[in-house]
């Protein structure tokens, strides 16, 4: 008994090393953007910290402060910014490598049903619709099984980096539609409604879409013909920061009633005073 009675302690310590590691993952989950962002980078490269000073939470000017001047201030201000910028590039190239990687996507390949770029708002991922590897099942808005399975996935992103989002549908030109009163533009904004439902039915609030459009064939892709396969396409502007719908807008100006001519008179509109019928006599 003397040589197995500690068999337990061992146990003990694994199980407490992971309740710390939980801990940790989640406190840091219900920090900033700019907290998770500088850990973020910190993983990716444990030895080359993103802060220039190494303190883990901003740049510190080591220089005397009785001596620093304007320009200098200017200097480190410029400085921070950069700093932040380049940062927040790189957590959206790594969230972009990893979304190429969990759908085994080749960036290199131009026949790809997805394009991942990075953008200096955030990113912009474009969803192709090629007969190859079709997203929407012929010249309809219903998403095939492939492409489900691409905006489950999109949605879970988006979501977990609490991206704002902008989805805009487009099509190739020349397309011929069976009802008369269907046409291109019909088409691309209905592919670009069935993506915001989506991604708000998997995972996204709704609050995080701020704008669905649906430009026809109007805005083809550079050195693309419009006919070009690659013009069928629904396109996802992914922002870390956004107006949002409940921003506050201006209230809108009542306009007084107004009198309008008739045969030389000028009869006053009903307002909500007058509006009832007068009595009867």
């Amino acid at each position: 008994m003397a040589g197995h009675g500690g068999a337990w302690k061992v146990a003990f310590a694994d199980f407490m090393t992971a309740m710390m590691a939980l801990f940790l993952v989640l406190w840091i989950s219900s920090q900033d953007q700019k907290i998770l962002i500088a850990t973020s980078k910190y993983f990716q490269s444990p030895f080359n910290s993103p802060m220039a000073d190494h303190s883990g939470i901003m740049p510190f000017n080591k220089e005397s402060t009785n001596s620093a001047s304007a320009d200098a201030d200017k200097t480190g201000a410029g400085a921070a910014s950069d700093s932040t910028k380049q940062i927040k590039l790189q957590f959206l190239n790594s969230v972009a490598a990893d979304f190429s990687r969990m759908l085994n996507l080749d960036q290199a390949d131009k026949e790809n049903p997805l394009d991942i770029q990075v953008t200096s708002e955030g990113l912009r991922i474009t969803l192709y619709d090629r007969a190859k590897k079709p997203v929407f099942a012929g010249e309809t808005a219903t998403l095939t099984e492939y492409g489900d399975t691409l905006m489950q996935s999109l949605s879970w992103m988006i979501e977990r980096n609490h991206f704002r989002v902008i989805i805009d549908g487009h099509t190739r030109a020349g397309l011929k539609f069976t009802r008369p009163d269907y046409s291109a533009w019909d088409l691309s904004a209905d592919r670009a409604n069935t993506a915001r439902r989506r991604l708000v039915y998997y995972a996204v609030d709704a609050e995080q879409i701020e704008r669905v459009a649906g430009y026809g064939d109007t805005i083809p892709l550079a050195g693309e013909k419009p006919e070009g396969e690659s013009n069928h396409r629904v396109t996802l502007s992914l922002s870390m920061k956004g107006k949002g719908r409940n921003a506050e807008r201006p209230t809108p100006e009542v306009t007084p009633p107004r009198k309008l001519p008739l045969n030389g008179l000028h009869i006053p509109l009903p307002s909500a005073k007058n509006s009832a019928p007068p009595p009867a006599k």
